[in-house]
Parts: structure tokens; sequence; C-alpha cells
């Protein structure tokens, strides 16, 4: 993302990295103030009726595979161990992933998504441990699917599809491509709610609240937090989808998914929630927790997970 005004953050997607602004000199003497953290509750592991989960999605956003991998990423997936763990931003062609993740035992069946013109660019994954009935790559359209920024599991009860949102880029270079998008995207998840419930989850590259970064005053104007791509993800939400966090957590504030790597922003808990689970609103009912695993490193993102009683 672009740069940040006076007493803003930088928030930096993988695509399109901004230099920091001078950090502004405090006055003498004056204390900084202590970290606002989120500490994530323990997982509820029943829906509102009192169903067991059975069904556990993780995403990451692990900007860069093989230097994700280096960084023992794979340890805290195992250690988490979801039934399906989505990846974006792998930014690695297929004929170079790293032998530790093509080989893993505990996902048989593994599914990878790659820019088509920019190799090392983009990139989605998707790794199960039992194999959906159907697996397809991209929404159906040239312009977007070239990019490699989708991938749609069917399983029986439930469509699943991770997706890792163009940014709008620095000087909102992409944002009429990122406004189309947004149009396009919507339409193909809704044809897909027509045939059965969708799970969304992945990097939606947008904070869709004021509570959902941490500075959002000195932010309007930058890619990610721009009024274009908040009322994109509102239009989706009326298309017939919740926002599974905020569902569950409607007031939280201070849970980010995203920090750059800049000024000690992940220390300082200066990030942005880029990172969703999106549910068709027939699932709601089968929604049991959504969870922002924000010490887990080895990224500028942290994981998150969903659990689901189906």
């Amino acid at each position: 993302m672009s740069k940040r005004g006076k007493k803003t953050e930088v928030a930096v997607d993988g695509e399109n990295e901004a230099a920091p602004p001078e950090a502004k000199k405090g006055k003498k003497g004056k204390e900084p103030e202590a970290p606002i953290l989120y500490e994530d509750p323990p997982d509820k592991l029943t829906s509102k009726d009192g169903t067991a989960a059975n069904m556990k999605i993780t995403s990451w956003n692990v900007d860069g595979l093989r230097a994700w991998v280096k960084k023992k990423g794979l340890d805290w997936v195992r250690e988490e161990s979801p039934d399906v763990i989505c990846l974006q931003e792998t930014k690695c062609a297929e004929k170079a992933l790293p032998a530790e993740i093509t080989s893993m035992p505990e996902f048989p069946h593994k599914y990878w998504a790659g820019s088509e013109e920019k190799e090392g660019y983009s990139g989605v994954a998707m790794l199960c441990k039992t194999e959906p009935l159907d697996v397809t790559y991209g929404i159906g359209k040239e312009e977007h699917d070239k990019e490699g920024r989708v991938i749609t599991a069917e399983f029986p009860d439930f469509f699943l599809v991770t997706a890792y949102v163009p940014n709008a880029s620095r000087g909102l270079v992409r944002l009429d491509y990122r406004k189309t998008w947004d149009v396009d995207f919507r339409a193909y998840l809704s044809d897909l709610d027509t045939r059965k419930p969708l799970v969304l989850c992945g990097d939606l590259n947008v904070a869709h609240q004021e509570i959902d970064l941490k500075n959002p005053k000195g932010n309007r104007k930058n890619a990610g937090f721009t009024q274009e791509e908040r009322d994109g993800f509102t239009q989706l939400l009326e298309a017939g989808f919740v926002d599974s966090f905020r569902e569950l957590y409607p007031d939280q504030g201070y849970a980010y998914t995203f920090w750059t790597y800049m000024m000690n922003s992940r220390s300082k808990n200066v990030g942005w929630r880029l990172d969703y689970f999106v549910l068709s609103k027939a699932l709601l009912p089968k929604l049991c927790d959504s969870k922002i695993r924000n010490t887990a490193m080895g990224s500028d993102h942290c994981p998150i997970t969903l659990h689901l009683a189906l």
C-alpha cells in the first residue's frame, strides 16, 4: 500500500511496497503509549444450537511460500491441524514448490494456482485432508484468472473459495481494476451460492470498517481503506454473505491480521484486518467460531481459523 501521512502506519501488502513516512519526533520526556494487544479467546467448538464443530479451516497469507516454509510455518500448521489449509500470496511456481509442503502426508490433496505472466507474484494454494468433489481455478474471466488468485473446492455441504484479492496499489493505480474485480467476484460468488452455500477465505485486501484498522483517519485515501473498496465489501455482504468474525465479535477492536514489517508495527499492534472468513447466510447456524491466530509468526499476516458444525 501507499505512503501514509503523519501519525499513520504504512500498510504494505506484497504487491506494492512503499517507503514509511519519517517518524514524528515525540516531545521530550513523554513516555510512549503501551500498545493495546488482542488476545485470541478460547475456541468455541459448538454452534448456537449445541452441535459440535466438525470442520476446521485455516487461511494464511504467507507472503512467499518458500520463505514461510523456512520460517517453520508448516510446524504451526501441523499443530493447528485444520481439515483444510488455504494459503495466499504464495509467490511460487508449482515447479519450484518446496518438497516439505508437496510431500506433506497430512494433506494428501493439494491444489495450486499461480500467475501465468509473472513468476513469483500472487498465487494461492489449498491443501485438504479429504478429497473435494471438484476443484476449479479462477472465476471464469481471463483478465482476472491469469494472476492465479482463486481456487474453489466443492465439498458435500458447501463450496470453499480461497482468494487473494488484488491490491489497489500505491497511488491507487489499480483501484479501477479492483472495482471491476469486486463486481465480477461478487457475481461469481452469488452464482455459487445459488447451488450450495459457500465459505470464502483469504486476504481480501480491505479493512471494512474503522474498527478494522489502527489508524483509519490517515488511511482514507490509501489502498485497502478507500471508500470504493469498503463499499465493494459492503455490497458483497448485502448480496447475502456474512463477515464471520464481526458476526461473533461485533465490537472487538485491535483484532488485526496484517502488520507492515516496518516501524515495529506488529509489536505495537499497528495493524489492519485484511483476512476474512465470509459465509453464506445459510451457514450461520453452523458457525461455531472465527479465530485470529495473532501470535503465529512467519509472515506479515497471521493465520485465521474457522470452526463449523456441518
